[in-house]
C-alpha cells in the first residue's frame, strides 16, 4: 500500500459519518463506491516528489462522482490516464444525478478542460505525472433536492468544521508526501485551503483559473490563462 492510498483511505472513513442538513439532500463519497479506480490512479501515478501538485475543491457529478479520479473525465481517465477498476452507486442515489462509472455519457467540462490541456501540452501521461499530481481537497459531492451542486463553503458554519479538519489533515499529509514546490489551487477556494494547511518547507502556495464552465474568463481559453499563471510561478511547460 503506497502512503497516498493510506491517507485516502483514512480520509475516507473520517467523512463517512458526518451528517449535512438541508438543502443538502445527497451526498457521494468516491473515495467508497469508486474505491477500485481511485487507488488505482493513487497507486499508479502517486509515487515518488512531484514538482507541482494541484489541488481542486471536490468532486463533480459527471467527473470524479464517477470516475473516482479528481476531475475525472471519463473518456480522458480511460483512454489517457489509463486508470480503470469497478464503480459501484452511492447508498442514496439522486435519480438526476446518476452513477453509471465508466458508461456514463455526460462529459465533465472542467475535467475536459484540465485533463484535456495535459494531454495536449505533455502528451503522454508519465510526462505529465513525473512532474505533476491532481488532487481534490474534499472528497465528497453534496447535491440538493432539485440536483444541484453545493459547493463546500455553501455549507453552515459547524459542517464546514467538521469537515475540514479531516480533509486538511489529509491535504497536509499528502502535500508531504509528494514534497512538492509548488502547491497551486484550482481555483480560489482550493487556495485558501491551501494557504491555511501547514505545507513542505521550501513550497509555494499559488493559483490557477478554475476550468468550470460557470466561469466566464474560464471560458476564454481556459489553457491559455492556466499555463500563464503556471509560468509566472516559475514553471516550465513542454
Amino acid at each position: 500500500m503506497t502512503a497516498l492510498v493510506q491517507i485516502a483511505e483514512e480520509l475516507r472513513d473520517a467523512v463517512s459519518g458526518l451528517a449535512f442538513s438541508a438543502p443538502v439532500t445527497h451526498v457521494y463519497n468516491p473515495l467508497q463506491y469508486a474505491w477500485a479506480p481511485h487507488r488505482d490512479y493513487l497507486q499508479r501515478w502517486g509515487r515518488g516528489r512531484k514538482e507541482a501538485v494541484l489541488v481542486g475543491m471536490n468532486p463533480g457529478p459527471w467527473g470524479m462522482a464517477q470516475t473516482g479520479v479528481p476531475f475525472g473525465e471519463v473518456s480522458l481517465v480511460r483512454d489517457w490516464i489509463g486508470v480503470r477498476g469497478q464503480v459501484d452507486r452511492p447508498e442514496l442515489e439522486h435519480p438526476k444525478r446518476p452513477v453509471t462509472g465508466f458508461s456514463c455519457g455526460r462529459s465533465e467540462v472542467s475535467g475536459a478542460r484540465l485533463w484535456g490541456w495535459a494531454r495536449s501540452r505533455f502528451e503522454r501521461p508519465e510526462r505529465f505525472f513525473e512532474r505533476f499530481f491532481v488532487l481534490n481537497f474534499c472528497p465528497l459531492v453534496f447535491m440538493e433536492a432539485s440536483g444541484r451542486n453545493r459547493t463546500p463553503d455553501k455549507l453552515p458554519a459547524a459542517e464546514q468544521k467538521a469537515l475540514l479538519g479531516p480533509c486538511r489533515k489529509a491535504l497536509r499529509r499528502a502535500l508531504a508526501e509528494l514534497s512538492p514546490r509548488f502547491a497551486i489551487g484550482v481555483g480560489a477556494y482550493a487556495e485558501g485551503q491551501l494557504a491555511r494547511t501547514p505545507v513542505p518547507d521550501g513550497c509555494e502556495v499559488g493559483r490557477i483559473l478554475h476550468p468550470s464552465p460557470a466561469s466566464p474568463s474560464a471560458n476564454k481559453d481556459w489553457a491559455g490563462s492556466a499555463e500563464r499563471q503556471l509560468r509566472s510561478l516559475g514553471l516550465k511547460l513542454p
